[in-house]
Parts: C-alpha cells; sequence; structure tokens
C-alpha cells in the first residue's frame, strides 16, 4: 500500500532507506488491524491480558524501567535562531539535530516492521483539525495512536486532500538513556524521536504535534494550541457553557474535566460534560468568540490517585477496552494502582510486591482509552465547529497567599495571570518543598518557541470585533494555619465554576481588589456545604504584603525573557504592583464583606 500524495511516498521511501525495516506496514486503523497487533504483542510479551472478567480486551504493557516518562532535558526545539526557541527550551541547531539524531535512526529498524500510522487531531471533518503521520518500529504506539487519535484510512485521505501533514519520525531505538533525543524542527512542522517507547515520547500526536509543533503553527495561522481541559457546565435551565482550564501537574485537571457536581447541585439539575482533559485547540469564530476542540480521541492518563472518590468518572471507563502501562497487577490480574482497594501481588516491573518496599504501581504509569468511554463525554467533542469557550481557567497549588478564586480585570490583566501561574513544590518532588515554580498557562515543557513571544500571541487576541472569555484563576489547594487544606475541592469546586459562570454572564457580584475581582462570602453557593466562616474569609483574604513581594517577583520573571518580552505584559505587572504598594499605605480590607 502506498498513498495518493507523492510527497508522503518519497518521505516514507527516505525513512525505509536509512532505518533498513524488514516490512513496511500502511495502517489502516480498522478493528482487525489493532486486535492483529494486539494479538502479536501479547505472543512476543509486549502485553499481558488482564482478568478477561473483569476487564475485557484490557491489556497491561511494561516499560523498560528507564524509560518511565518524558525526558525534558532531551527535549530541543530546533530552530534557525536560537531565540526563536527562547530560554524557555533547550535549543539545537537544525542541521546539527538532523546529523545527529539521523545517525542514530541508520539501519535502526532492522529485524522489525516501519509502521506508517496518518492521523487527524481534531474531528476528521473539522476545519480546527490537524493532520500528521508518525512512522515507527513500535506496535504499543500504533495501537496507542488508534485510541488517541483519529487514525487510518480517512485521516489518510485528508492529508491526500491538504497535502499538507506533520511528520514525526520515532524508534524505540535500543532504548539506551544515552541516545534518546525528542527534536522538534517547527519551521519544518518535522518531529524525530529515538530511543524511547514510552507515552509522549514516543505518541507523536500528543504533546509533540499538540503543543509543540501545533503552538509554532497557531501562531502562524492565528489561532491557540493549549495545555488545557475543556468542561461544559450545563445549569437547571439547559443552557451549556464551555470553560477551558490550564494546570499544572498534580492539580487536579483530569479530576475537574470530570467532575460529579455535588448531591445538592445534581439534584437541582447541574450537569458536567466532559470535552478534553489535557489539551485545547481555540481558534476566533465569525462571531469574534473562542471556539474550541479537544484534538484528541481518548485519554493518556495518571493512574495513581484516580480512584472512586477523586474521579469515579474516569475509574468507570477503565473496565474494558483499554491498556494500562506500569502498574500493579493482583493475584486475579487486575490493574492495580494507589488509591484502589486490594492487594497487588506484583509491582509494575512485574516483581513479586513486598509491602513497605515502596509504590507497587509506577507514580507515573498510565491507562489509554477512547473518550467515548467517559461517563461524562460530550457529544460535542465531534462538533466540528467546536464549542464556544465562555471563560478561561489558570490555576496552581499554592498553600498559601492565593485566593480560592478571582477574576482578571480584562485581558492584558488575564494574560499576565496566565503568565505568573505556577505551583509550590511538594515532598513528591526532588529538591526543597514549598518552592515557587513558575509554569506559564501550564506550557512550560511544551510551548515549542520563546515564551516572550508566546504572551505576545495570546495579547494580540485583544482587538477589535473580539469577544473574548473572561480569565480567571483558581487555587483549591490554600491551606490553613494547622495545615490542612481550607477548601474540600473536588465535586465541591463547582460551586467556583458556578460563580465563575455567573460573573461571564453578569449575574454575579464580586469585590475589586488589586490583584482582581474576588467573590464576596455572600456570592458562593455553599448550600449543603460545612465550611466554618473564618475558614471561607481566609480562603478569599487578599494579604497585601504578600502579594507585594508576589509581584516584585512575577516582575523578575518577566525580565528573565529579555527584550522580546511585550512591554504591554511588563506596564501590567508595573500597574498592578503600584495599586498594591497603594494599598500598603492606606490599609482596605479584602476579600471581606
Amino acid at each position: 500500500m502506498s498513498s495518493k500524495l507523492e510527497a508522503l511516498n518519497r518521505w516514507v521511501e527516505d525513512v525505509a532507506r536509512l532505518t533498513r525495516p524488514d516490512h513496511i506496514h500502511w495502517c489502516d486503523g480498522s478493528e482487525a488491524e489493532y486486535d492483529a497487533l494486539v494479538e502479536r504483542m501479547l505472543a512476543s510479551g509486549d502485553l499481558i491480558e488482564l482478568n478477561p472478567r473483569t476487564h475485557p480486551n484490557c491489556f497491561l504493557h511494561r516499560s523498560h524501567p528507564s524509560d518511565v516518562a518524558r525526558v525534558e532535558h532531551l527535549t530541543f526545539i530546533c530552530t534557525r535562531n536560537r531565540d526563536d526557541a527562547g530560554p524557555n527550551n533547550h535549543w539545537m541547531d537544525p542541521a546539527e539535530a538532523h546529523a545527529k539524531i539521523d545517525a542514530l535512526f541508520a539501519g535502526c529498524m532492522q529485524g522489525r516492521t516501519l509502521y506508517v500510522i496518518p492521523y487527524c487531531m481534531g474531528p476528521l471533518d473539522s476545519p480546527l483539525a490537524r493532520c500528521g503521520v508518525e512512522i515507527t518500529d513500535s506496535p504499543y504506539v500504533v495501537v496507542n495512536m488508534a485510541l488517541m487519535t483519529r487514525m487510518g484510512a480517512r485521516a489518510l485521505a485528508r492529508i491526500e486532500r491538504e497535502g499538507k501533514f506533520v511528520k514525526g519520525l520515532h524508534s524505540i531505538g535500543e532504548l539506551d538513556p544515552h541516545k534518546r533525543y525528542i527534536l522538534h524542527f517547527p519551521e519544518e512542522l518535522t518531529i524525530k524521536s529515538i530511543g524511547s517507547g514510552y507515552g509522549g515520547n514516543a505518541l507523536l500526536g500528543k504533546k509533540c504535534h499538540a503543543l509543540r509543533i501545533g503552538s509554532w503553527q497557531a501562531r502562524q495561522e492565528g489561532w491557540l494550541a493549549e495545555h488545557m481541559l475543556i468542561v461544559g457546565i450545563e445549569n437547571p435551565r439547559g443552557e451549556t457553557h464551555y470553560l477551558a482550564a490550564a494546570f499544572p501537574s498534580a492539580c487536579g485537571k483530569t479530576n475537574l474535566a470530570m467532575l460529579i457536581p455535588p448531591e445538592g447541585y445534581a439534584q437541582a439539575g447541574w450537569k458536567v460534560w466532559t470535552i478534553g482533559d489535557d489539551i485545547c485547540w481555540m481558534t476566533p469564530g465569525a462571531d469574534g468568540r473562542l471556539w474550541a476542540i479537544n484534538p484528541e480521541a481518548g485519554y493518556f492518563g495518571v493512574a495513581p490517585g484516580t480512584s472512586a472518590k477523586t474521579n469515579p468518572n474516569a475509574l468507570a471507563m477503565l473496565n474494558h477496552d483499554a491498556i494500562f502501562t506500569n502498574v500493579a497487577l493482583t493475584a486475579d490480574h487486575q490493574p492495580w494502582w494507589e488509591g484502589l482497594p486490594g492487594v497487588p501481588v506484583k509491582d509494575w516491573q512485574g516483581r513479586d510486591y513486598v509491602p513497605g518496599s515502596g509504590p507497587a504501581a509506577h507514580p507515573n504509569s498510565r491507562f489509554t482509552v477512547s473518550a467515548r468511554q467517559c461517563p461524562s463525554w460530550s457529544p460535542r467533542a465531534e462538533d466540528p465547529q467546536g464549542v464556544p469557550i465562555s471563560a478561561i481557567v489558570f490555576g496552581g497549588r499554592r498553600e498559601h497567599l492565593v485566593p480560592l478564586v478571582f477574576e482578571a480585570r480584562d485581558w492584558r490583566h488575564g494574560v499576565l495571570v496566565g503568565a505568573a501561574m505556577g505551583s509550590e513544590t511538594t515532598a513528591a518532588a526532588t529538591g526543597a518543598v514549598g518552592v515557587l515554580r513558575r509554569d506559564s498557562m501550564a506550557m512550560k515543557p511544551f510551548c515549542g518557541y520563546n515564551f516572550a513571544d508566546y504572551f505576545a500571541h495570546w495579547l494580540s487576541f485583544d482587538r477589535p470585533g473580539m469577544r473574548l472569555p473572561k480569565i480567571f484563576h483558581v487555587n483549591w489547594f490554600r491551606k490553613g494555619a494547622d495545615g490542612k487544606f481550607l477548601w474540600p475541592g473536588f465535586g465541591d469546586n463547582l460551586r467556583v465554576l458556578e460563580w465563575i459562570l455567573g460573573r461571564c454572564a453578569g449575574s454575579e457580584g464580586a469585590e475589586e481588589t488589586p490583584i482582581g475581582n474576588l467573590p464576596r462570602p455572600q456570592d458562593l453557593n455553599l448550600a449543603g456545604l460545612d465550611l466554618p466562616r473564618s475558614q471561607l474569609e481566609a480562603l478569599l483574604h487578599v494579604d497585601i504584603e504578600g502579594w507585594i513581594a508576589e509581584y516584585e517577583s512575577i516582575g523578575e520573571y518577566l525580565a528573565s525573557f529579555g527584550a522580546r518580552m511585550p512591554r504591554a505584559l511588563l506596564e501590567e505587572q508595573q500597574r498592578i504592583a503600584a495599586l498594591l504598594a497603594e494599598q500598603e499605605i492606606e490599609p482596605q480590607p479584602l476579600g471581606t464583606p
């Protein structure tokens, strides 16, 4: 088989000459193809069948112990001009990068099959979608791409029609960490990855295409490729409004995308609809609003911590037709990870599990599953036009200082809020605890170009004719003096989203502060929630002295990007810093009635 598109055929032939595979297989995306690949991996030991009674058509994959996560230090943006990659990225000269990785690709597929995977990121008939082709020697990658993207014959037909696609070349190589690179060539719309069979290093449609190359495409073409969930909130009147939200890791992103309303809300008729849990592509519509699609067709979620308490919707979709990576096993071959009931007998490496010897499942163990299996999946995830975004929400894990929620004054202020966001390190991370790491728009590992240019691109949407979403910041993780969380989180976060959507509609009150507009205690629906008044006031308190120091730190962070940093963002930082300084001179009770 080959393509009607000569440029695609030529590229596949060039790669085959370099990598010298035994066979070439063009993927058609059929069920028969998926089943045949699974059978092949079961026979080779690359997959292990899970309990067919409890988990039909589910399989476990164990990756090499040295190959269990993204490798940021081996991930490069290769642009002709180093400044185009920016200080937020590792950079390599394109000619040097091609030479270095092509030497590793030479002959690497001998004894293996070269798979050609045509795929579409987004609904196949959506003008917002973009296509790519991944070449790989990993059948594990093929079956994961089948779940994560619209892959196969229909995607190939669109590629042949458009004549344009992102090229992704991947090989597991020798699985040698010293011969491992993930290289991006945004000016060539090309990705090259070798030495890893894991997740975002190998499933090139995900972070590599959808974010690093996608963000570059988005700036060239006038849209946004963002590390955001998309969720629809339906009120008792049957109206659904959509939010896009960006959070760094370990901040409850998937939980929010699949939120289950508290009992009182559910009884009143509130519903939550999941469009996507990880990536959002937004483009201006004819009406001036931003319209969004989830470019992915599945979830590649972190397993540990996913439980009946934290995310029952996620757990419910994992009982059939799923692939698990690096989880533990129970005696009857069910997948297991920390947070689930039961007892594991084998750890993620297949060794007998000894309680107290560390986690049984790898902390970054994963599940891959079709998005349609989520109980809260929205059919509008397949809408070619996408969904209109009413609000953009930024968030981070901050134990102190940052209130439960605040609203940016306008778009420029909102871009600053997103640029400044971050999380404090926890005991789970290496290094000191409580150190603030800024992760602008949760895009630090994923923006394919200079952050200063990225902020300027965000600012460029504020122009006549646009009806931009309001921008908010949330913090579910504020703690009291006793070290306990002040806010219950999980389903109760819908109470905050209700206020956010009310602000978008102009129906909810707020108090103006230098950092933004905060709800007053009476503006939040707390019915059925046992939250002491003192706790609520602490959640909504604005510490002027602390924010003065925070804005000084934000100024230093923006300055670190040099001359390309947009003046408008620097002026916004200075404007708010001045407002805070005035408040310190004349103290006002903020965040309290």
